[in-house]
């Protein structure tokens, strides 16, 4: 393995797992307990309209739209209590959302892969999500995990990487970056000096309007030779 790196930050919707199944999943789970708990909410509002819901208070509200599982909770208590239920059951509401949002399921070569990382640098997990990796497949491959939520700010704000290099004690130079979104993973990182790794699991062309990232990878095991030092490709 390389030893230029000593810190591998890495995004963790659909660059370690496919985020929309498990969203779909844990909404529709959701749903379905509000139609028990609170049929009259779910008599007006359909999938579509919770969403519209939720998106509205977010753009009303900046200062929580960092943080989804808040938003969330929130858009849901404000309808519980406009229909005459008890605002707290939306506490109830999100334990099952995230009981399901926790559900997810790595792409093949991703546990293996981690679990071998691990052994030879720190790996910090950091997304805007509000996805627990404790509770996922991947509990305990992560040395630290960080969100939106805990630091303040979504990415691409750097606050998420900025705590992830506090964390652990080293300079962007020697930190690595993995991350699906050319906007919200490789240029924040790269504009703090760290080396930006674009994960392109479906072919997706580079924005012409940005420059390339530093490595292109289809999964985690191309990284894997990447970081080889006989490779000198990193």
């Amino acid at each position: 393995m390389s030893t230029r790196f000593k810190l591998l930050t890495i995004d963790l919707d659909d660059t370690l797992w496919p985020c929309a199944p498990t969203i779909r999943q844990a909404e529709s789970a959701l749903y379905h307990w509000l139609s028990q708990a609170a049929p009259r909410v779910t008599a007006v509002y359909d999938h579509t309209g919770l969403r519209r819901h939720r998106q509205a208070l977010a753009a009303a509200r900046p200062e929580i739209a960092h943080d989804l599982t808040r938003v969330r909770r929130d858009a849901l208590g404000g309808l519980l209590a406009g229909f005459g239920y008890d605002e707290a059951l939306a506490d109830e509401a999100m334990m099952v959302f995230l009981d399901h949002r926790n559900r997810v399921e790595p792409y093949a070569e991703v546990v293996p892969v981690l679990r071998e990382l691990g052994t030879a640098y720190c790996l910090v997990s950091v997304t805007n999500g509000n996805s627990e990796v404790a509770r996922t497949p991947l509990g305990g491959l992560f040395h630290h995990s960080l969100t939106a939520a805990l630091v303040g700010a979504r990415k691409p704000d750097p606050a998420l990487f900025l705590r992830a290099l506090e964390w652990g004690g080293v300079a962007p130079r020697q930190a690595l970056h993995l991350g699906d979104d050319p906007w919200l993973d490789v240029e924040p990182a790269r504009r703090l000096g760290m080396t930006a790794v674009w994960v392109n699991r479906d072919g997706r062309p580079w924005p012409e309007d940005l420059a390339p990232p530093d490595a292109e990878i289809g999964d985690l095991t191309t990284l894997r030779n990447l970081l080889d030092p006989s490779t000198n490709a990193l």
